[in-house]
């Protein structure tokens, strides 16, 4: 898949961005206070408290509804979110709902396929076209004033955790405690919008780039389970199988023992052992990439060698020209053997897509969208070849 080219509305403003950098650079400051004990564990505790409010809270919760909770425990589950310095409960979530919606499209605000690693990773964050909040995907949410209140007063939790790191344990506690943790919590997280899409298996067919990784699963205890997700974006089981270690998940599990949490989603067993079929859209986007992957500039080119010899090009070549005639109509014509018959398409769909009932489909699909794009090379061909 190409990447985008550069958007000037995608430029970081970097004087609106000064707090972001200035955290980083206070991280430095831990060179003159000393890392003692106390501030070393209290930025571990903090750095596991904020990842599992960022997993539990924005993400499973708020995000995707995966379970319910009380009015009173679902503001201390935003508040704790908002600690991390991630903008407000409200932002977060509308951001990754459409995520989600457009993933790995040119609609994604963090596709590290269609645009730099840099930008998934954090470069969206600080364009300032991205800090509006779309009200209207999380109706749900923002029905609930006090969760507007946590979302207009976006780092007030965050700077209230400062401030109480450093009456615990003075500057180291500011420096390493809140400092330490909060930089760590953000790349931490952020590696999933990136690194998320790149490195790692993909057990299931999400029509995006999504991927597990054990290891960034570890680190946020339990979101690196991406592909699995993307799968079954309601689980608030991340680790579909008994050895996908999700701490986020057995705290939620605890909580739910103590009443503070209930109706716990779980996957369907048709979808954790892929026996499900895929929805339209998601088979429209594996169609697509699996198009996408083959050289069509290289077939459309080979394409236009053979056809400039054979009997009636040139009469097709004009109907195709003023758009008397479209892609399906062309190929009831032209049977090519650089275009893969529909039998080849499914095997290399076999051979690069996950196990699914939908294959057929994708196969299917794929060929035609292939054809589409092959077509459209040609009549761009034909029209240079005119010109010149």
């Amino acid at each position: 898949m190409k990447r985008a080219g550069p958007d000037p509305a995608d430029r970081i403003d970097y004087p609106a961005s000064t707090a972001f950098f200035a955290i980083h650079l206070a991280c430095f400051a831990a060179l003159f206070t000393g890392v003692p004990l106390g501030a070393a564990v209290l930025a571990i505790a903090l750095y596991f408290l904020r990842i599992f409010a960022i997993g539990a809270g924005y993400h499973r919760y708020f995000a995707h509804r995966a379970f319910r909770t009380s009015r009173a425990f679902q503001f201390i589950l935003g508040f704790l979110a908002q600690t991390s310095a991630q903008r407000g409960v409200l932002w977060w979530a509308a951001h990754h709902r459409r995520h989600h919606k457009h993933s790995d499209t040119d609609l994604d605000v963090h596709s590290p396929i269609l645009r730099s690693v840099f930008y998934a990773h954090v470069g969206w964050i600080l364009v300032p076209r991205n800090e509006a909040t779309d009200l209207e995907i999380v109706r749900d949410l923002a029905r609930y004033k006090e969760l507007r209140w946590l979302d207009r007063h976006a780092y007030l939790p965050a700077a209230t955790l400062a401030f109480a790191t450093w009456l615990i344990a003075g500057l180291p506690g500011l420096a390493v405690g809140f400092c330490w943790s909060t930089v760590a919590v953000w790349h931490a997280t952020f590696s999933i919008n990136s690194l998320g899409h790149l490195l790692g298996r993909r057990r299931y067919v999400t029509g995006d780039h999504s991927r597990n990784n054990w290891l960034l699963a570890l680190i946020t205890m339990g979101e690196g389970w991406h592909n699995n997700h993307h799968a079954y974006q309601a689980s608030v089981r991340q680790g579909f199988r008994w050895w996908e270690y999700d701490f986020t998940f057995y705290l939620l599990r605890l909580l739910s023992c103590l009443g503070l949490v209930w109706d716990l989603h779980a996957p369907p067993k048709a979808v954790v052992n892929r026996e499900q079929r895929l929805g339209r859209t998601v088979i429209d986007r594996a169609a697509r990439q699996l198009a996408l992957s083959f050289p069509i500039n290289a077939i459309a080119g080979q394409a236009l060698d053979a056809l400039s010899r054979a009997p009636g090009w040139a009469e097709m070549k004009s109907r195709a020209l003023s758009a008397r005639l479209q892609a399906e109509a062309f190929w009831s014509e032209f049977d090519l053997p650089q275009i893969p018959s529909l039998e080849e398409m499914r095997a290399y769909a076999r051979a690069r897509l996950a196990q699914t009932p939908s294959l057929d489909e994708i196969a299917v699909r794929a060929r035609e969208r292939l054809l589409e794009l092959v077509y459209s090379r040609l009549v761009e061909a034909a029209w240079r070849e005119g010109h010149t």
